[in-house]
């Protein structure tokens, strides 16, 4: 364990991290009249990526504001007792976020605790949990993006109540509790949110070891995805299959918009005269 420097400025508080065991690779001999193979660094083909997503985000972040909006003001769902008490939840967690002392540590008890399950859906081993108020590491076989990336788009105690509600009303009538389910999942939503907000801006491994471009952008794409499956899960009258019609037609008339910029482009542009 590292000391900590005590400073004029108090201590700094180390941000949670994923600690992850190197592989041993065995060295190889080449033969000197062999070619290197052309090697393109995996972190750009990763910023490649997310250049191709933008767009993708474009298109959701529009679906997704769109059937939110039919929702809430055509279809009324602004007048349900679930949005009101999941708005609640929202509301008083923000309160307690930014008036009250942070529960650091049980943020990073979550965000480790998420590392450690995406780890196990991989396939991989677990050999060191540690948490504590200061930051918090996990030991493992096996790494990659989704893992290192999960705490920012995984609702880890949102996940956790739901299962626990769905537990629950295998043995009791839990319909009289559903709007405290919708509370507490305010809370734990926006417990989420803010938490991951606020982690971002502090130099994140988990981040820039995937880069930091790529890692913004997927975060922001599997958090939207998630959130517009909460709304269609909230509201009566959107479906999945609605939902996937807007998605497709928001697709169709950006790729109109584009179409049309490379014909304003080729116009602009003659080719060479023969």
């Amino acid at each position: 364990m590292p000391h900590r420097r005590s400073s004029g400025q108090g201590h700094r508080r180390k941000p949670p991290r994923v600690k992850i065991v190197r592989y041993v690779v065995p060295a190889t001999r080449r033969a000197s009249d062999q070619p290197m193979p052309l090697t393109v660094p995996t972190r750009w083909v990763k910023n490649i990526i997310a250049v191709f997503l933008l767009p993708w985000c474009a298109i959701l972040t529009q679906t997704f504001f769109t059937a939110f909006t039919r929702a809430t003001i055509h279809q009324q769902l602004w007048v349900g007792a679930e949005f009101w008490f999941f708005t609640l939840g929202a509301v008083l967690w923000l309160i307690a976020f930014f008036g009250l002392p942070r529960p650091v540590i049980i943020y990073v008890f979550g965000h480790e605790l998420t590392h450690v399950l995406w780890v196990w859906l991989m396939g991989g081993r677990v050999s060191k949990f540690r948490v504590s108020g200061d930051g918090g590491h996990i030991v493992t076989n096996r790494t990659n993006f989704l893992i290192a990336l999960a705490p920012y788009f995984f609702p880890l105690y949102s996940v956790l109540v739901i299962a626990a509600y769905g537990i629950a009303s295998l043995f009791f009538d839990v319909a009289p509790y559903g709007q405290l389910l919708y509370a507490t999942l305010g809370i734990t939503w926006a417990f989420h949110l803010t938490f991951t907000c606020w982690m971002i801006p502090k130099n994140q491994t988990d981040l820039s070891d995937h880069g930091t471009f790529f890692s913004l952008v997927f975060i922001y794409v599997m958090n939207l995805v998630l959130l517009s499956a909460l709304l269609v899960i909230a509201s009566p009258q959107i479906t999945f299959a609605s939902f996937a019609a807007d998605l497709v037609e928001n697709l169709r008339s950006f790729s109109e918009w584009v179409g049309g910029l490379m014909n304003q482009f080729t116009r602009g542009h003659p080719g060479p005269v023969t």
